[in-house]
This record gives C-alpha cells, structure tokens and sequence, in this order.
C-alpha cells in the first residue's frame, strides 16, 4: 500500500511543479492587468507554493488537499492578490474530490470549499466585488465538480460494463465446457455401447455352443477378441483427439458402414447396406452424425430387437443425407408411441439407453436436421434422420 501511495505522490508531482512554476511566473503579470490588487510579495508566493505542492496527496487524501488548497486560495484572495493561477490548484482540487468520492461527501466537501472561496468577494483588501461576484466565484466550484462527478459516473458504468462482459465470457466458457463433455460422453457411450453389445452377444453365442462344437465357439471368441480390439483402437482415437484439442485422426464416417457391416456380422446380425443416390464426400460432423445414428439404431437392434437382420439405407440428395435403419423385430421395449421424432417421446426403461436416442437427437438437431425414431405399422422399428448439407458446387 505504502508503494501505491508513493507511485499516486510520483504521478503528481510533474502536475503540482508545472503549477508552481506557472504560478509564480504568470502571477505578477497577470497583477500587472488587474488595477487596485496587491502587488506580488513574499506572502503571496507561499501561498501559491503550498496550493501547488498539496496536489501531491491528492489521490491520497483529496479532501484533505481540498481543504489545505482551499485555505491557501481563499486567504490569497482576502489579502487582496490578483486572480491568478492559484485558482487552476484550486479547480483540480475540487475536480479531485468530485472523482475520487461518492456524490454526497464529495459535495459536502465542494460546499464547505465554495463557502470559504466566496469569502473574499465580501471581505477582501482589493477590490472586494460583492454580490456580484458570487456567481463567477461558484463556477470555479460548480464546473470542475459537474465534470468530475461525470467522468467518476463514466468510469463507474464502464467498470460495470466490463465486469459484465467478464461475467458473460465465462458463462460462454462454461457452456462451451458443459457442451463439450456432453460430445466428448456423446463419443464414448457410442464407442463403448456398440462394442460392449457386440461382444455380449458374441459371449453367448460361445457360451451356447462351446460345450457341443467347441470349433465353432472358437469362431466367437475370435470375433470377440477382433470387435473389442477395433473398440479400442476406435476409443483411443476419440480420446486422442480430446486431448489434443482436435480431432487429428480420421473419424468415422459413412465410408466405414462395411466395416460396421462386417463387425456386426461376427456377433450374430445381418445388415443389408444400401445406398439411394450417388455417394459424395459430405462435411465431417454431418458424416460422423450420420455414422453415428446407424452405430446406435444397430446396436439398439443387437440388443433389443431379437432379429438377426437389419437394412440401412443411406439416401444422398442434392441438399441432404437421409440414414435410414430397419428391422422386423419387436422394438424398443417400453416404447410409449408410435410419433416418436423429434422431440416425440423416449423409451421408459432404462434398458433401451436413453443417453443413445437422445444423443442420436441431440447430433441431428444440432446440425439443424430432423430425426424420426419409432415402431413401424408392419411390425419392427425404425429410425430415420435427415441431415441438411450444402449442395454439390
């Protein structure tokens, strides 16, 4: 505290010595204009150097330099010296005051100075003006104080205006954080979710068959062992890229359906793959969405379904991508209606992965396009999605 002082005292002191100085150098000339006043002396000098010097303390004590400043002043005016530079002190003073001070101390103090300056236009051994010389005296007070309790004002709202602009940046931060760990859960639980229900129905179908034809059980355990390494490989790719800040690594797409295709095969379910249309290359988060959507309607086929076959179809417009995901199965269980897009209803038990509909939802709507989820009038499920894309140049 003590340094912060001193350093207001060092940003003073240039002011307060240009004050002295012009002073007393203009003093005696501007007494030269000024017919019937006092003629420059000793007494008036000290007044005008102590006026001057009590500027050092006035980011310290600005009441208190308003009052040495105003003593000073008032009695240089009653003893009859000219109008001078002395006042310029005088008017910084009070500015001083007006800025650094709430509005009713610092015009409290304003008064009690005006009261003591206006003194002299009674009582003076120059020309002593009287009445009329009241306003012009006030001015010398009620200008620099208008203009400081403003500048104080302007500071004050700028002040508020940046805290609230520090108060909206990390709220932003935080949306960005809470937004970023809902794709960041998004990715896993489609990583894992898919790879966990592969390998479980590949479990049981080795289980089934390891104590009649163990060669074929052998068949099951190696596609186990194939789908949880490509989980894995799959899950530290996402994870890389969250680390980095980037996703560095190339990320599923619709390029990769056959493989999906093929993967599921192991564990049990056939997909007809289908494309509508001639494949193009689309933007990277419309063909992670897309991918996505048809990892997580075939796993929800995997688990819930009791089908051992599922047709996707993939639809490329001039303006959009539409995934399509069937089967002849018995739905999603506890699935209310049969409206179910977006913003229909989900699933009531647990078991259907409400994080993988809503997530499913979530990337579609985000990306500005519409997902519809429900059971078919012929029997089994559906899940379609459009996805919105700039056409082809």
């Amino acid at each position: 505290m003590r340094e912060t002082r001193w350093q207001g005292a060092a940003a003073d002191a240039p002011l307060a010595l240009a004050l002295l100085v012009f002073g007393l150098l203009a003093t005696g000339l501007a007494g030269d204009n000024q017919p019937g006043s006092r003629p420059v002396d000793v007494v008036c000098r000290a007044l005008i150097v102590v006026a001057a010097l009590a500027l050092l303390l006035r980011r310290r004590a600005p009441v208190a330099t308003l009052a040495v400043v105003t003593v000073a002043t008032s009695t240089y005016l009653v003893l009859g010296y000219p109008y001078g530079p002395i006042l310029l002190a005088f008017l910084l003073a009070v500015y001083t005051v007006a800025v650094r001070l709430p509005v009713r101390p610092a015009a409290l103090a304003a008064g009690g100075a005006f009261v003591l300056l206006v003194a002299h236009v009674f009582v003076s051994r120059g020309p002593a003006p009287g009445w009329f010389g009241v306003l012009p005296a006030s001015a010398w007070v009620v200008v620099p104080f208008a203009v400081g309790v403003v500048v104080r004002v302007s500071r004050e709202a700028a002040a508020r205006i940046r805290a609230e602009e520090a108060r909206e940046r990390a709220e932003q931060g935080r949306r960005q954080a809470d937004e970023e760990r809902l794709r960041i859960a998004q990715e896993v639980h489609d990583v894992v979710g898919h790879g966990l229900a592969a390998i479980s129905m590949q479990a049981e179908i080795a289980l089934h068959l390891l104590p009649k034809r163990p060669e074929q059980a052998e068949i099951a355990l190696t596609a186990i062992s194939r789908t949880s390494r490509e989980a894995l490989d799959e899950l530290r790719v996402t994870l890389g890229a969250v680390r980095r800040g980037a996703e560095r690594e190339p990320v599923p797409g619709l390029a990769r359906l056959p493989a999906l295709r093929d993967r599921l095969a192991g564990a049990g379910l056939a997909v007809d793959l289908r494309l509508d249309g001639d494949p193009r290359e689309v933007p990277a988060a419309v063909d992670l969405a897309a991918y996505r959507v048809v990892q997580e309607a075939l796993t929800n086929v995997l688990r819930h379904a009791g089908v051992a076959r599922a047709e996707v179809t993939v639809g490329y417009q001039a303006d959009e991508v539409t995934v399509e995901v069937t089967d002849q199965g018995v739905g999603v269980p506890g699935w209310r209606d049969a409206a179910g897009d977006a913003g229909g209803p989900e699933p009531v038990d647990g078991q259907s992965g409400g994080h993988g509909l809503a997530g499913m939802r979530e990337r579609v709507t985000a990306l500005g396009g519409r997902l519809t989820v429900g059971p078919r009038p012929a029997g089994g499920f559906r899940v379609w999605a459009r996805l919105p894309v700039e056409p082809p140049a």
